[in-house]
């Protein structure tokens, strides 16, 4: 780096919801920034959801800094176009300073003090760095998908987008958590066959005894339980969310139901060799331990019921309506009409980018609350990153509020090093002022 190198107090890697939401908290501060974002500010709700995606938390749930929801349906489920509105509207009123369709391909802590930053549009240093660019980063697609006939149609679950996108025929749905349920569903509600490999997400209902679910688990506290307060601790941060759906105003997500409709339920899928498709024998039992959790949620709701004395219509537990048979294990991809796949396992974080210690053995940054024990390094909008809600519209916000404060405590603190002594460059394309302004 150079002296004409420009700098920056704060750089945010990010500008999804919650690189958005700590601009919006520095503005407050009057602390300069600049946020970095490889695309458009907050695109993937535009570009890597399918036609039919919708929240699963109702909307009343959505509280971005200086933007809750105000629309004419808080106990409904914003679609997807909705969700880009609202979420375009956010980006009008932050205003942030942006430097889009810029990539950082690197981010290394100077010996010097602070950060030296380096883009796709040149290198910058800066006091602190916040990695806004969540844990969903990477598509997993696994290694049995090369080994899987050409002619299959194969796409991941951020690229599908509705059924008339795949080729006639059969269609595999390989994973049953959130996207895995509702891809299945809507290509089920669109009439054709779908096989799927049933992971272990476990599922919620989405109302019970006269109210969502979440209406009541915002009651219990649920929400406000930090990670350090949850019984699994960190490991919470590993869990697979709930499958539930907002679609049509909301309801549950039933694969016994599916089933009994024409859907093919498997077990996980195991492998691919010789044409034949295998799968785990384990599908009764991830449906049991799905549907113990659905009653364990609903029966913790009954107790919070009874203890005080809330008036609720009963409502008896989940009883299954369909049971598997003998398991299925083993598929003819040929005789199956199976033309295309949709592969639902996830995503993973990709923080290669970032040279700094703060890594544990599985790669994950270990911090507190977005705060690492390295000087000016922070996390946001990761799972659990302190409470359920940290990377959702719920939670982020309080999150990046207290990154914020961290940062102004830090930059108000000692000098970084001969970086933070040296007067500020010229942030090419914003002036300091217009960084500190809020609209």
């Amino acid at each position: 780096m150079t002296s004409s190198t420009p700098h920056l107090p704060v750089a945010i890697v990010g500008g999804g919801q919650a690189g958005l939401s700590v601009s919006y908290h520095l503005q407050q501060r009057g602390i300069e920034h600049l946020v970095f974002e490889r695309a458009r500010a907050a695109h993937v709700w535009s570009s890597q959801r399918w036609d039919s995606f919708c929240l699963v938390t109702p909307n009343w749930q959505c509280d971005l800094p200086g933007h809750p929801y105000d629309g004419p349906d808080p106990d409904g489920f914003m679609k997807r176009d909705e969700i880009v509105a609202y979420l375009r509207a956010f980006v009008a009123k932050v205003n942030p300073p942006i430097r889009e369709e810029v990539s950082v391909l690197r981010v290394e802590a100077a010996q010097e003090g602070g950060y030296r930053v380096h883009t796709s549009a040149g290198d910058y240093t800066a006091d602190a760095v916040v990695v806004a660019s969540g844990g969903y980063q990477r598509p997993i697609m696994p290694r049995m998908a090369e080994k899987l006939p050409g002619s299959l149609v194969q796409v991941h679950a951020n690229a599908y987008r509705n059924p008339a996108q795949l080729p006639e025929g059969a269609v595999l749905v390989v994973g049953s958590g959130q996207s895995g349920a509702q891809i299945a569903e809507d290509l089920h509600l669109a009439g054709r066959r779908v096989h799927l490999a049933v992971g272990d997400a476990p599922r919620c209902a989405r109302f019970y005894r006269g109210r969502d679910v979440v209406a009541w688990l915002a009651d219990m506290g649920y929400y406000e339980m930090s990670v350090d307060q949850h019984p699994l601790r960190d490991g919470v941060r590993d869990n697979t969310n709930h499958y539930v759906t907002g679609r049509d105003g909301g309801r549950d997500i039933d694969l016994r139901r599916f089933a009994r409709e024409g859907m093919a339920l498997y077990g996980a899928l195991e492998d691919y060799a010789d044409g034949t498709l295998r799968f785990r024998d384990g599908l009764k039992a991830t449906l049991d331990a799905a549907d113990r959790t659905y009653n364990g949620i609903n029966a913790a709701i009954d107790r919070h019921i009874a203890e005080n004395g809330i008036p609720a219509p009963e409502q008896a537990p989940y009883r299954p309506v369909w049971e598997p048979e003998a398991p299925v294990t083993h598929l003819d991809l040929a005789g199956s009409g199976i033309g295309a796949v949709v592969w639902c396992i996830g995503f993973a974080p990709d923080f290669g980018w970032l040279d700094a210690p703060v890594f544990n053995g599985a790669g994950q940054p270990k911090h507190r609350r977005g705060v690492t024990a390295q000087a000016g390094l922070y996390f946001i909008g990761l799972p659990w990153l302190h409470t359920w809600g940290s990377g959702r519209f719920g939670a982020v916000g309080r999150d990046a509020a207290y990154v914020a404060a961290a940062i102004e405590a830090q930059l108000s603190g000692p000098l970084l090093g001969e970086a933070a002594a040296q007067p500020h460059g010229t942030i090419p394309g914003h002036g300091a002022g217009h960084a500190a302004a809020h609209p």
